[in-house]
């Protein structure tokens, strides 16, 4: 009931949820009485940082790669606009 207070979610819900993660081996469930605690996993969660960095990485350099790309286009198209402008005259 704790975890579902938050959330505009029914314990049937939650408890889903919950089972998700758990397969997921993101948390951990015990029993203790009526009671039954999660516990985080952080391994798993540290494997995915280290993948998402890795992809932040490759699209960061991607990106900067296209932006100087796209400055080059520009530079050029520049030059081709005045050399027209001056043909014209």
């Amino acid at each position: 009931m704790e975890l579902a207070e938050p959330f505009k979610m029914s314990l049937p819900a939650v408890s889903k949820h919950l089972k998700v993660l758990e397969r997921a081996g993101l948390i951990a469930r015990g029993r203790d009485a009526q009671w039954r605690p999660c516990r985080l996993e952080a391994a798993p969660l540290k494997d995915v940082a280290d993948w998402v960095a890795e992809y932040r990485r490759f699209w960061t350099e991607s990106f900067d790669r296209l932006d100087d790309y796209l400055q080059v286009l520009k530079e050029k198209e520049k030059k081709h606009g005045r050399n027209k402008q001056h043909g014209r005259k």
